[in-house]
């Protein structure tokens, strides 16, 4: 299994034991944890004396909402939804636990899914309207967990029935430590690539207790979220640490998948050099066939002032490379966990660390030169600027908002597994989207559609389409 308590150590880094293997393995869940357990008796008791929220603070309520008006201004997907489903009640009798960045756009009992994510006057104006939530920004490893923990027994005594995840820790949490919660969940929707790969394989292991649907692969997230989100906030989080200059110098984008792909455009369009590492040959192809320089980190590293990995992978820039790398090259991750970034080969080797301001540390090599790590190897777009703008983050969450309301719905229609949304809401999400932008659909003939062979109103392509 994948204990959720059990940290593997490096140096002064501490990650979750499931973002890496283990030298040994912990005893089975079943041994640890039975669900009748003392242990379970004292988590529902101390569940129920938890505070009503814990956030960094509550006067900074009227600064998030403010900033909340503005956001739904640029959400045309999520305040159609609220308009369609809201005065049914849809959702009535679901008791959600979300792991998601707590920022003006998700606004529902809430802890966040990244130490650093967290927009303070967002999470206040949420605690102010009454939601419960677990989030700060800069919260160490353990108060992370404890966050997540609050989030698993609603006020009235009773756990979660839907989680809402962005990444999967709140999803392996559950199934390390409260394996008994599981028969009373509908669901999960997930986000991100790292967590959709997470709820594969634990399928694949026979170790998955509930349906789940990939909210990532919908292609209004992928093509949108992932390409034209990191486009804009790779380079928002960049300049906020460092103010430098992009023109000119040589940039390292390690991974060419859609997030990849957007981060090499921005940098690119700034004026950068961009190389691209890549281990699969069809994005290797495309990179090349875009005009990008297709190498190794081993060589980019020699020469690159600017690195950015994307992989959702681990071990990408390691401590080799750190020592090739020009004085003052800067280095950040916007995959997912900070495994992609060999941190702890800084914190042991560096002969010296300066914190420059927060999330913007320079670190000192045994050669004498020095590396510029940003948000400590984590989400540089989230950690150092405040991550992707609003439209493009409603098509994510609308994407979310759908995925709840099938699985709490037709629950039925979904066995444990991994599923992905039907065409037609995906079609749907794009269309609420348009207006806003000022974009005029062509609309099918009676005549174009008979020849094409599809209906008026859509599905307009099948399943396995490429966008």
């Amino acid at each position: 299994g994948s204990p959720a308590v059990v940290y593997t150590k490096t140096s002064s880094v501490t990650r979750h034991s499931w973002l890496r293997p283990l030298s040994h393995q912990a005893p089975p869940v079943k041994h640890r944890l039975p669900c009748a357990s003392r242990s379970c008796a004292i988590f529902y008791q101390q569940n129920m004396s938890k505070p009503a929220y814990k956030i960094a603070d509550i006067s900074l309520a009227e600064f998030g909402r403010k900033e909340i008006i503005l956001a739904e201004n640029e959400m045309p997907g999520l305040m159609a939804c609220r308009q369609k489903y809201g005065p049914a009640k849809i959702l009535k009798g679901a008791r959600i636990a979300g792991c998601l960045h707590m920022t003006i756009q998700t606004a529902v009992q809430w802890s966040s899914c990244n130490i650093f994510s967290t927009q303070d006057h967002a999470a206040a104006a949420m605690a102010k309207a009454g939601v419960p939530v677990y989030a700060w920004k800069g919260e160490t490893d353990e108060e992370y967990l404890w966050c997540i923990r609050q989030t698993l027994i609603f006020p009235d005594g009773k756990p979660l029935n839907m989680i809402l995840d962005d990444g999967g820790d709140l999803t392996n949490l559950v199934h390390a430590e409260h394996p008994d919660l599981l028969k009373e969940i509908r669901g999960v929707s997930e986000e991100t690539t790292t967590g959709v790969h997470n709820l594969y394989k634990m399928f694949r292991e026979g170790r998955l207790g509930m349906p789940a649907i990939n909210v990532n692969d919908s292609v209004t997230k992928s093509k949108f979220d992932n390409l034209y989100g990191c486009r804009e906030s790779l380079l928002d989080g960049i300049k906020r640490a460092t103010d430098v200059m992009i023109a000119g110098k040589v940039c390292v984008v390690a991974g060419y998948g859609d997030v990849g792909k957007g981060c090499a455009q921005a940098l690119r369009g700034s004026g950068g050099r961009v190389l691209v590492t890549e281990i699969d040959p069809i994005n290797a192809l495309q990179a090349a066939m875009e005009g990008f320089q297709v190498t190794t980190m081993e060589e980019a590293s020699k020469e690159a002032q600017i690195y950015v990995t994307t992989t959702g992978c681990t071990d990408i820039i390691m401590g080799e490379h750190f020592l090739n790398m020009p004085d003052d090259s800067i280095v950040c991750n916007i995959g997912h966990f900070d495994c992609e970034v060999n941190v702890a080969f800084l914190e042991k080797n560096a002969k010296e660390k300066v914190t420059i301001k927060p999330q913007v540390d320079r670190y000192m090599l045994p050669n004498g030169r020095h590396i510029i790590l940003l948000a400590e190897g984590r989400l540089v777009n989230l950690g150092c600027a405040m991550g992707h703008s609003s439209f493009v983050m409603s098509n994510s969450f609308t994407n979310q908002v759908l995925a709840q309301i099938e699985l709490w719905t037709n629950s039925n229609k979904y066995p444990v597994g991994v599923h992905v949304l039907p065409k037609k809401l995906d079609e749907e999400v794009a269309a609420l989207h348009l207006d806003k932008l000022g974009v005029k659909l062509t609309k099918l003939s009676p005549t174009q559609a008979q020849y094409l062979n599809l209906p008026v109103d859509g599905p307009y392509k099948p399943d396995h389409y490429r966008y």
